[in-house]
């Protein structure tokens, strides 16, 4: 899977909103579409999206689809994201522009994340 992907998947709120509807168990498309207003094409492609990097599963039931979250999924997202906030940190402290990329531009500090945990919260 390539990173860029992955972010891809993540970096669109709807999608986002999917994931965390999910993280309550699985749904049915039907019960996604209702809750946005978008069309049956549109659910269909932030799912495709969403399956083909492995957050999400995708299960057939006659002419319905259900859909939840990939464990294994959420696992390589928290690697992923736990890597990548690694690697800036390292390169943050160890370059001329160290102040200035410590703090974000919340203003809170790098060493300060509080947690790497997965998509669903527990």
């Amino acid at each position: 899977m390539k990173h860029a992907e992955l972010f891809k998947a993540l970096g669109d709120p709807n999608r986002l909103q999917i994931l965390n509807m999910l993280c309550n168990g699985e749904l049915c498309a039907c019960m996604l579409l209702k809750k946005f207003n978008i069309s049956q094409p549109t659910l269909s492609h932030h799912m495709k999206i969403l399956c083909d990097c492995g957050i999400v599963n995708k299960r057939k039931e006659g002419k319905w689809t259900y859909y939840s979250i990939n464990p294994d999924g959420c696992e390589r997202i928290t690697l992923l994201v736990g890597n990548f906030l690694t690697i800036m940190d390292c390169k943050c402290s160890n370059n001329s522009f160290a102040e200035n990329c410590k703090t974000s531009k919340s203003g809170e500090k790098h060493g300060k994340r509080t947690s790497t945990k997965g998509i669903c919260k527990g």
